[in-house]
């Protein structure tokens, strides 16, 4: 059965310490549609961060490419299968030199963070207890 995928472009000033970054969160990097400008970092089965060098980006668009420490393109947000998981995730992106942005949140049946990566791109990570979700 065919599953739709996602495909997040992103913007980075360096390359090559975005890709150190999402490996050091535990993601791939995908060699095959990788190079010295590119970074296919595998999230899941169905969704892959593309980092592109600030010049491979512009070749995409005509758009002015924000600057993302200080304008917001895009909120990210990945989904965990416990709370737990969303701290660990956090924590990881922090220690790879990533910075917590925004406050926790928790609403009992919900619990979320967020980061932003090297380049100021913002990553909520959110469990929801399948319970909730079931209605």
């Amino acid at each position: 059965m065919y599953q739709q995928m996602i495909f997040v472009n992103l913007a980075t000033n360096d390359i090559d310490a975005s890709k150190k970054f999402f490996t050091e969160l535990g993601y791939e990097i995908n060699a095959q549609f990788s190079d010295e400008s590119t970074g296919s970092v595998v999230i899941s089965d169905t969704i892959v961060v593309m980092l592109l060098a600030r010049p491979k980006y512009a070749e995409f668009t005509k758009k002015e490419i924000v600057d993302s420490t200080k304008s917001s393109e895009v909120l990210i947000a990945l989904s965990a299968e416990s709370r737990e998981k969303v701290d660990e995730l956090v924590e990881k992106a922090v220690a790879a030199g990533g910075s917590v942005t925004g406050e926790t949140q928790d609403h009992g049946f919900m619990y979320g963070r967020a980061f932003n990566d090297l380049d100021g791109h913002t990553f909520e990570v959110v469990w929801m207890d399948p319970a909730a979700v079931e209605g």
